[in-house]
């Protein structure tokens, strides 16, 4: 256990010296290309803001083209701005390129974050996505009132013992309503368990349920 936390330490000092080196050296390159106060200090964060949306995006699996492309090239000026200011680049005299290529990386950044951010996604996202949607409709409230059925609806001599669903019931009343409103005469328990498509027992038991109480 020790020594695995040792590693990681030593991963994450490493990551933090790198990472603030790289920081100075592209404030450093921007200041150099006429980029002065808070200016000087933006690209660095653009540039590594930059690194890690493609990184993430690459490990996310998804549009791995996209993501190596802006990793490159967010690497790129992160490298080049450490190789700049080794020496080989005399930072009192930059060239035009270098002062039109930091003037137009902040669009560049943007259209790669962009991009990054919001490319389409796959078809199983978008099929997971429909289900959500689907599965996030409310279900349509029942009617405020619901006419009791009248006695004319075949009903068992006995109550039955088999248990029946209450959200079948609430279906059947409906289908019992439906069937009412349409035909003008109540429904009855071969129709029902055809709408149903339950067997004969259940049919009975839900009719019965369906029934007013003192009927």
């Amino acid at each position: 256990m020790r020594a695995h936390l040792a590693r990681v330490d030593a991963v994450l000092i490493q990551a933090v010296i790198a990472a603030a080196l790289s920081f100075a050296h592209l404030h450093d390159i921007a200041m150099a290309a006429g980029q002065d106060g808070w200016k000087a200090w933006a690209y660095p964060v653009s540039v590594d803001l930059l690194l890690v949306a493609a990184w993430r995006r690459l490990r996310s699996g998804e549009a791995k083209v996209a993501g190596w492309c802006w990793f490159v090239i967010a690497l790129a000026a992160s490298l080049g701005a450490n190789v700049a200011t080794a020496g080989l680049l005399d930072l009192d005299d930059v060239p035009a390129w270098l002062r039109i290529l930091v003037a137009g990386w902040p669009d560049v950044a943007f259209l790669g974050g962009t991009l990054l951010a919001h490319s389409k996604p796959t078809t199983a996202d978008e099929h997971g996505e429909h289900i959500d949607d689907q599965e996030d409709e409310p279900e349509p409230s029942p009617p405020d009132e619901i006419p009791a059925q009248p006695a004319a609806i075949e009903a068992p001599a006995e109550q039955p013992a088999m248990p029946v669903p209450a959200a079948l019931v609430e279906h059947a009343r409906k289908v019992a309503v439906e069937h009412l409103t349409r035909t003008g005469t109540p429904i009855d328990t071969p129709t029902l368990r055809a709408r149903l498509g339950v067997p004969a027992p259940m049919a009975e038991a839900i009719a019965a349920r369906l029934t007013p109480t003192g009927s």
